[in-house]
């Protein structure tokens, strides 16, 4: 998977640009603040649909302009794409795959993989479960669409059954007539997904593991565990049909704690993933640096399943990584940039270990090599 060359239109700071890159590394150099993440975030807006800085759409128009446009050339192992995407303050965005219009995002999800990399990714170790859960259905959306898809159904099922939970009081007729329906429906779907959660984990784990034994010479062994929210063993949960059954009972037999609640109290919505070091709960008692570390190892083992499910490695897109890593870990790094493309920033001189760099120059929002 390769990036040729995005363009972009009136996004945050960029009026106009037009930004090509080559085979391996990529380097967008320059001050703070002058575009070197807004255009990563364009990048990766075409592989997540959506901002991994969490912004809204509306947010990535400028100032003074009522629309924007982004624009991605792209490759992969059978032929080279076209996505753009243009944004508006009063209508839609709008989606087309070489000239042809796309109805929904979710639809492209998955034909450009990227994995991004940023200091902010280390809340994944540091914060709470919702952060874990996110970047499961990511890793997981960019390999399987149909995940995604039922991802988004669940949330809808649960959106109605926690109507109905909270009109229960004032409307319990209509709460005792479909619950049992929402409810089987949620665990249907809730099933499926646990069974894909539960694939990638163990996945991920692996690739982990191989990572820092590389990364720190074996000194440090991670390890990964998914925690559900309601009571269930890890062979019944690996099984689609046990695991529905299951949580099917679990949602109707705690009515009237979550008519107290006024919300579904279980589910793949309010399950975690524990990730520790040395057998210990790395959210409490790693070091910083070893969460760091770890934050970078689920991302480039992340790129490492996607690599071998697909047979073709993703982009790799590095949001100022180097300053926050040791020599060590920058040289494992360094190391593990020869395996793709990589699109990375930094504000300052960054020994990367190879001579074949393409470095563009990043200053006011232009872009030159």
């Amino acid at each position: 998977m390769k990036v040729k060359k995005i363009c972009a239109e009136d996004f945050r700071n960029i009026e106009r640009a037009e930004v090509s890159f080559s085979d391996g590394i990529n380097l967008l150099f320059g001050a703070n603040a002058q575009g070197k993440t807004n255009l990563l975030e364009a990048i990766c807006y075409f592989s997540l649909g959506k901002s991994f800085r969490g912004a809204k759409d509306a947010e990535f128009i400028a100032f003074d302009k009522k629309t924007a446009k982004l624009s991605l050339d792209f490759e992969d192992k059978v032929r080279e794409r076209n996505l753009t995407i243009d944004f508006s303050k009063d209508q839609a965005r709008k989606i087309e795959q070489n000239g042809m219009k796309i109805s929904r995002m979710s639809e492209i999800i998955g034909l450009f993989r990227a994995v991004i990399f940023c200091p902010e990714h280390l809340n994944i170790i540091k914060e709470g479960p919702s952060m874990r859960r996110f970047y499961l259905d990511v890793a997981i959306s960019q390999l399987r669409p149909l995940y995604l898809r039922s991802l988004q159904r669940y949330n809808h099922i649960l959106q109605q059954r926690n109507k109905l939970i909270k009109n229960a009081e004032k409307d319990r007729k209509s709460f005792d007539a479909t619950i049992e329906f929402w409810s089987a429906q949620l665990a249907a779907e809730a099933a499926n997904i646990t069974k894909q959660r539960l694939r990638y984990i163990e996945a991920a784990e692996r690739e982990l593991k191989i990572c820092f034994d590389e990364m720190t010479g074996g000194r440090e062994t991670p390890s990964l565990e998914y925690d559900f929210s309601f009571k269930i063993n890890g062979e019944d949960a690996a099984d689609p049909k046990r695991a529905q059954e299951i949580f099917f009972n679990q949602l109707m037999s705690s009515h009237d704690r979550e008519i107290y609640a006024g919300a579904t109290l279980w589910g793949i919505h309010k399950d975690d993933l524990i990730i520790r070091l040395d057998g210990k709960n790395a959210r409490n008692f790693a070091s910083q640096g070893q969460q760091r570390s770890l934050a970078l190892g689920l991302k480039l083992s992340e790129a490492a399943i996607s690599a071998s499910n697909t047979g073709e490695s993703p982009v790799l897109l590095l949001d100022d990584v180097f300053s926050e890593l040791d020599a060590e870990r920058r040289s494992y790094l360094c190391e593990r940039m020869k395996r793709g493309q990589v699109i990375m920033t930094a504000c300052s001189d960054v020994d990367l270990q190879n001579e074949h760099v393409n470095v563009i120059e990043v200053k006011n929002g232009t872009y030159s090599s």
